[in-house]
């Protein structure tokens, strides 16, 4: 029988790679919601302080070298693609490439740990609209995702071991009231509501938290919807001014949300919430997201590996609805 798979999709959320790709790409990012032009420019500008380079898609490509080093370390010799949602390589364009290459059947990997539908949902209906348009033109890929893995231990572990090196940032006589504070990228309250987004972040935090034995708090962060809508706080920049009001002498954050030190977090973190906590006197780093540590490819290879040895004696079902079911 032949193997059940013959490569590994990573599929992520994509960054501009220069100035002119800014706009191209926020056009893709906001494509079908009503946003104000003074936003969109707003948001461009956090680009722009970065000349339009996101870290994005340097990360996931080590991601996706780390990965598949692992993978040929345990003897399964597959190539390893990245399909962004919102910028190159587009979805669309990497199952071009995998059909032509000869692929016929992937392991999907979407880069987002905790389940909602615009973390992981709407990432399955995009590979569905792209698998749809290879079908258009006579091809044919099967994505079989990996389990969830927001409380694989390896995860976990890559997330303490940056919190422990960010404490050892913070100065020695504050470390010891030092609380951690999580961020993740806040969604409305309705899809929250339909989903295990916050359950989910729940229990990676208080895992990381128990690892390095602080005290932790949950907040939000890149809000982006109309300001009269509810979406989930509180707010990172006023949990902090507020907590500090109350005591808080330091903190360190964590962006457990995001796998990635994208613009989102070098800006949300790195500058809103670094000023607001310099114009108030409260001492504050930022732990790294888990990036291409080693723990973290090493889970990557784990939850792979499983979905392969899973069908080693069959291939998996072909999903055929376009709106697969959230894990």
């Amino acid at each position: 029988m032949a193997p059940a798979f013959d490569s590994v999709l990573i599929v992520s959320f994509g960054g501009p790679q220069g100035r002119d790709d800014i706009r191209p790409f926020l056009a893709n990012v906001l494509r079908g919601r009503r946003i104000p032009p003074e936003r969109l420019e707003e948001v461009a500008h956090h680009y722009e302080l970065f000349d339009g380079v996101s870290p994005i898609t340097e990360l996931t490509r080590k991601q996706a070298e780390g990965l598949r080093a692992r993978l040929i370390a345990a003897g399964r010799l597959l190539p390893v693609y990245i399909g962004m949602r919102n910028w190159h390589p587009l979805l669309p364009d990497t199952l071009q490439q995998m059909h032509a290459d000869g692929k016929r059947r992937a392991v999907g990997f979407i880069a987002a740990a905790h389940h909602s539908y615009s973390s992981c949902q709407q990432y399955r209906e995009n590979v569905a609209a792209a698998q749809e348009a290879l079908r258009a033109g006579g091809g044919h890929i099967d994505v079989t995702f990996v389990e969830s893995w927001f409380d694989h231990p390896l995860f976990i572990s890559a997330n303490a071991f940056h919190v422990r090196d960010a404490l050892r940032r913070l100065p020695a006589g504050v470390r010891p009231q030092a609380r951690l504070i999580f961020t993740a990228h806040s969604i409305p309250k309705s899809m929250a509501d339909s989903s295990q987004y916050q359950l989910q972040l729940r229990v990676s935090c208080e895992a990381i938290a128990a690892q390095v034995g602080m005290t932790w708090a949950l907040v939000y962060q890149s809000r982006s919807g109309r300001p009269q809508d509810p979406w989930l706080e509180p707010d990172i920049c006023e949990y902090l001014r507020r907590e500090h009001e109350q005591g808080l002498a330091a903190a360190v954050i964590c962006p457990v949300g995001f796998v990635c030190d994208h613009i989102e977090v070098l800006y949300d973190l790195d500058r809103e919430a670094a000023e607001a906590c310099a114009s108030i006197g409260l001492p504050m780093v930022r732990a790294q997201a888990v990036n291409d540590d080693p723990l973290f490819l090493d889970m990557m290879a784990d939850v792979v590996l499983k979905t392969i040895r899973r069908y080693e004696t069959g291939r998996p079902l072909p999903i055929t609805t376009k709106n697969p079911t959230t894990i």
